[in-house]
Order: structure tokens, then C-alpha cells, then sequence
């Protein structure tokens, strides 16, 4: 699919507003050649003729054309505009919905606000084309046909004077389309980072006034205001060339009338009347000539909106629903991991991964930075698929799983903290917002957040900003713990989610992890050796891979990764007060 199909397939909806708003369209321009013929029967019969009694009568028609031709316009800008605004609706929730259904990979390689721009800016441009450019240009089009035929009625040799300027109209206007498409394509390209750079600063202002770097930030904001205003003004530039054009040709024709028509009646070749009747159709050949430039500039625009929104959605995301999906509301929470590989722009995320876990079972996942530790989650809950082996849920492959009910049934407190621009109650909530405020509570005691929520001014009324502002990284991560506790998963993944906050939380915390339902799987992935000790099942990872696999008990007397890691986090303590006491 084009484009443009594309784009015409959300007008198909609108279309019966369109065509009738084109016809009346179609008829004000036919109404609109009335008025300048009754002038010069004024001119003709009245002044110069000096029949009276036919002035009253012209004067009505004149006033009625006018009225009807003014109510008729009101209708047909509001067709337009209705079906603009329900194209720009079904348009935008379209896209948005295709965004929704996008994988990592695709926000991996595109920046917010490309995307923004694309919902914004873009969008804009569509509307303008169809509720104003549409009827613009049928309008100018019918107008500059229809006086030329009428003033063709009048006297042929001035009619012929006037068309002498269409060829140049027509090549004027073929040149500036050739400029004009690339300028728009740069204006939008320059807007996009523009708005990117704004958007980036706007949610990492908090490092911006850490590292002291307002004025660096400015000086690079104001280098992507300097392209930006620079593609404006190329493409200005444009208009600057071409639109004095397009007006020195509609006074050619003002010109050509003057001298030419002033002779034709000097010499009685056409009448006074009909020198005021073409004049009176010179407007509706100089309007069009005019906003030609302009039209095309809007066209252009509208044109290229079109195709950089088209790329964005036509991207298919790698990681689709199968066709005939298994569809399970309530896991078991058994998972296995066969031969699993992961690999991305030519790099080995995770090779050969080969664990099986039982419901119920806790298990640590522990590792270098970047060894793929929250890889193996995301493979998971197929936020991206394996390149090769298979992941099973249940017995069933997640490739096979409807997406819907396989993330539904996981609750994530991912490392990336992110909360809404909400409540706390409502943040928490998010998973099941069909949740009692009793269930909120609780989930949020587990979380160990109750406290510290009831001591904010309006306690679970309390709104935070985009990504937690005004809340610690700690209160932060407790309020993403309860909001995945509330979804009482049949598997709850912890990437680092206890990093934050301090050893007598995360104690307690744990604590409450033991209290979930008997066949809920958790996966905890921790730096920290207090976070995973107690876990049934201990995964060491370093590039890609699991090195080390146990309890606590047998890695630490493996004198492994796992065993340095905990004599350095813990110093030297002796291999009986493991056995004794049952570690740290």
C-alpha cells in the first residue's frame, strides 16, 4: 500500500461530506459568476441606458447571490472540517494503536520525539489539507474556468489576451513543486530533532542541573534552533521566489484589461457593461493565480506528513501475535528455557540458556553488567524473541502464546522505574485498575510503601509526575513492586527492584514475597547477594551465559564468580557459619 492509499483509506469514512461540500463548492462558484454580469447590466441598462425601473430588481439579485453564496460557503467549511477532524481522529488512533503494538526493537531505533512529531506536527498538516486545501483548490480551479468561459461570452479576442498567462502559471508553478518538496522534508526532519532534544532535556533535566550543564544544554539547544529556523527559512526563501510570481501574472491581467479592454470600448468594440463584467471576473482569475503558490507550499506539506507518518506505522514489529494462539488465563508458573539464544545487530546477547524452574520456585539470577541478565526476562515475556531454542510456559512455547494473556499473567517490576502522571493509588492500580482501594493498600504494605504513601499530604491522593518526581528511587521502586503484587501473577519478575532501598526494607520485603500464592514463580534479579541468598535456585551469568547454577550454600562453596562476589560483598566468613546458621 501507498501512501496516499493509505491516507484516502481514512477518508472513504468522510467521503459523503466531502462530495457534498465539493458540489457546494461547485455551486458558489457557478453563483459567483452572476454578480459581475448584473453589475455591468447596471452599468448598461441603468446608467447608461437609463431604465430605472430595472435597478431595485439587479440590486436584489445582487444582495440575494450574495446571501446565498455566503451560506453556502458557511456549510461546505463546515462538511470539511468535520470530515478533517474525524480523518485526523480515526488517523491518530490508528497510529497510536500501531504504536502500542510496536516491539523494543522499534523504540530501541526511534527517538520520542520523532514519534511525537509524527502525532503532532504531521498530523496537523493532514487536517489543514483537508479541511481547508480540498475545497481551496477545487474552488480556485472552477472560479478561474468559469470566468474564462464567461469572459470568452463577452468578447473573444480579450478572452485570448487573458489565457496568455496560464503557460507561465503552469511552469512557474511545475518549478516551485520541485523545490518545495525537499525543503518540507528537511523543515520536518529539523522539527523532529528539535523536538527529540526539547523532549530528552524536559525528562533528564534532574542530570542537566546535577552536572551543572544548563549552559551546555543551551548552547546545543540553540544549534538545533539554528537548523530548524534555518529549513524555515530555505524554505521560505522558496516562497520569497515564487509567490511575487504568481502576483506579477495576476496583474498582467489587471494590465491587459486596463489597456486593452479601455481600447476595446473606446472604439465601441464591447460596451462599458462589459468592461465592468470582466472586471468584475478578474478577481476570479487573479485569486487563484495568487494563492497558487501558496496552495502548492500546503499540498507539498501535506504530501510529505503523509509519507513520513506512513513509514512510522508501516513498520511491522518482529514480535506479532501467531495466528492461532494459545490462550490460558491463569499459569502454573512452570518454565523452561531449552538452548535459548538471543542475538541482535550482529552481537550474542544470551547463548545456549538452559534452566528449568518448577511453580512456586524462587529464582536468583546474578551476574556481571550486560551479561544478560534481564535479557532472558524480556525473552521471557517475549519482548523479544529468541533467535534460536525455545522458551516454554507451561509446556507451551511463547511464540505460540496469545500476547495478551502471557503478559497478564506476569507482573514486572522492571529496572527502569517508570510511574504516570497519576496518583499513587492510580499508579499502583495500573495493572488492575478494576482494583478496591483495600487491595491497593494491601499490596502497597508487601511493598513496604504504606507507610511512607500515608505520610504524603494526600497519602494515596498523592499526584506524581513522569517517571516519580518528588519521590526517591527507593519510594519509587516500592511503588512498582506493589503496583506488579497487586496483579497477583502467576510469575513476578524483579529485575534489581530492592537496589534502593536499604537492608531492613529489602528484609521485610522478602518476608512478604514469601507470603504470595504457593504456585507463583519469582524471578529476582539482584547485584546485591542479600537479594537472591534465599532463592531456590541460584543463576550466575557473565557475557551471554550461565556459569554458575545452585543454591547459595553450593556457590559459595564453589569457589566461583558467586563465592568472590559474596566474600566481597561480605568479607571472609567461615564455611561452618553457612552450614550452622543457613548464611546471611
Amino acid at each position: 500500500m501507498t501512501p496516499m492509499k493509505w491516507f484516502f483509506s481514512f477518508v472513504k469514512k468522510y467521503r459523503i461530506y466531502m462530495i457534498i461540500g465539493l458540489f457546494l463548492t461547485m455551486v458558489v462558484s457557478i453563483l459567483s459568476i452572476i454578480n459581475p454580469y448584473i453589475s455591468g447590466q447596471i452599468v448598461d441598462k441603468v446608467i447608461r441606458g437609463g431604465d430605472s425601473s430595472l435597478l431595485i430588481p439587479l440590486i436584489g439579485c445582487l444582495l440575494g447571490t450574495t446571501v446565498v453564496i455566503a451560506i453556502l460557503r458557511y456549510l461546505y467549511q463546515m462538511l470539511f472540517e468535520t470530515a478533517s477532524q474525524g480523518v485526523l481522529y480515526e488517523m491518530r488512533d490508528t497510529v497510536y494503536r500501531k504504536l502500542l503494538a510496536e516491539d523494543f526493537n522499534f523504540y530501541n531505533k526511534k527517538r520520542t520525539g520523532d514519534l511525537m512529531s509524527r502525532q503532532t506536527g504531521d498530523m496537523d498538516a493532514i487536517r489543514h489539507f483537508v479541511a481547508y486545501v480540498i475545497y481551496m483548490v477545487f474552488s480556485h480551479v472552477l472560479m478561474f474556468v468559469f470566468a474564462l468561459i464567461m469572459i470568452f461570452t463577452v468578447n473573444l479576442k480579450l478572452a485570448l489576451c487573458m489565457i496568455i498567462v496560464l503557460p507561465f502559471t503552469a511552469l512557474t508553478t511545475f518549478l516551485q513543486s520541485k523545490e518545495v518538496h525537499p525543503a518540507f522534508r528537511r523543515n520536518r526532519d529539523c522539527f523532529s530533532s528539535l523536538n527529540t532534544y526539547v523532549q530528552e532535556n524536559v525528562s533528564g533535566n534532574r542530570v542537566v542541573k546535577a552536572f551543572a550543564k544548563e549552559d551546555y544544554e543551551i548552547s546545543r539547544f540553540q544549534k538545533e534552533n539554528d537548523k530548524f529556523r534555518e529549513a524555515q527559512i530555505a524554505a521560505s526563501r522558496i516562497w520569497m521566489k515564487y509567490v511575487p510570481i504568481f502576483e506579477v501574472l495576476a496583474y498582467v491581467l489587471t494590465i491587459v484589461l486596463i489597456l486593452y479592454g479601455g481600447y476595446m470600448v473606446i472604439h465601441e468594440e464591447i460596451t462599458m457593461g462589459d468592461l465592468v463584467t470582466v472586471n468584475g471576473y478578474l478577481w476570479m482569475l487573479n485569486t487563484p493565480l495568487r494563492m497558487a503558490g501558496w496552495l502548492v507550499n500546503d499540498i507539498i506539506n501535506f504530501i510529505t506528513s503523509v509519507d513520513k507518518i506512513y513509514k512510522t506505522y508501516a513498520e511491522e514489529p518482529k514480535v506479532k501475535m501467531p495466528l492461532n494462539c494459545t490462550k490460558k488465563e491463569h499459569f502454573k508458573g512452570r518454565i523452561e528455557f531449552k538452548n535459548v539464544s538471543y542475538r541482535a545487530d550482529d552481537d550474542d546477547i544470551v547463548t545456549d540458556i538452559d534452566f528449568k524452574v518448577e511453580p512456586g520456585q524462587n529464582i536468583g539470577i546474578i551476574g556481571t553488567t550486560g551479561s544478560g541478565k534481564s535479557t532472558i526476562m524480556n525473552l521471557l515475556c517475549r519482548f523479544y524473541d529468541a533467535t534460536s531454542g525455545e522458551v516454554l510456559v507451561d509446556g507451551v512455547n511463547v511464540k505460540d502464546m496469545d500476547l495478551y494473556y502471557l503478559r497478564d499473567n506476569i507482573g514486572m517490576a522492571m529496572q527502569d522505574v517508570f510511574l504516570f502522571s497519576d496518583t499513587i493509588e492510580g499508579n499502583i492500580a495500573y495493572g488492575r485498575p478494576e482494583s478496591t482501594f483495600e487491595e491497593v493498600k494491601q499490596a502497597a504494605v508487601m511493598a513496604d510503601a504504606d507507610e511512607f504513601i500515608m505520610g504524603l499530604p494526600e497519602g494515596y491522593d498523592t499526584i506524581v509526575g513522569e517517571r516519580g518526581v518528588g519521590l526517591s528511587g527507593g519510594q519509587k521502586q516500592r511503588i512498582s513492586l506493589a503496583r506488579a503484587l497487586l496483579k497477583d501473577p502467576s510469575i513476578l519478575i524483579l529485575d534489581d527492584t530492592t537496589s534502593a532501598v536499604d537492608m531492613e526494607t529489602e528484609s521485610y520485603i522478602q518476608t512478604q514475597l514469601k507470603k504470595l500464592k504457593k504456585n507463583c514463580t519469582i524471578f529476582t534479579i539482584a547485584y546485591r547477594i542479600s537479594s537472591i541468598k534465599d532463592a531456590d535456585l541460584i543463576l550466575v551469568m557473565d557475557h551471554g551465559s550461565i556459569i554458575e547454577r545452585g543454591t547459595h550454600e553450593e556457590l559459595v562453596n564453589a569457589d566461583g564468580y558467586y563465592a568472590r562476589a559474596f566474600h566481597n560483598q561480605y568479607g571472609d566468613i567461615p564455611k561452618g557459619f553457612l552450614a550452622t546458621k543457613g548464611g546471611i
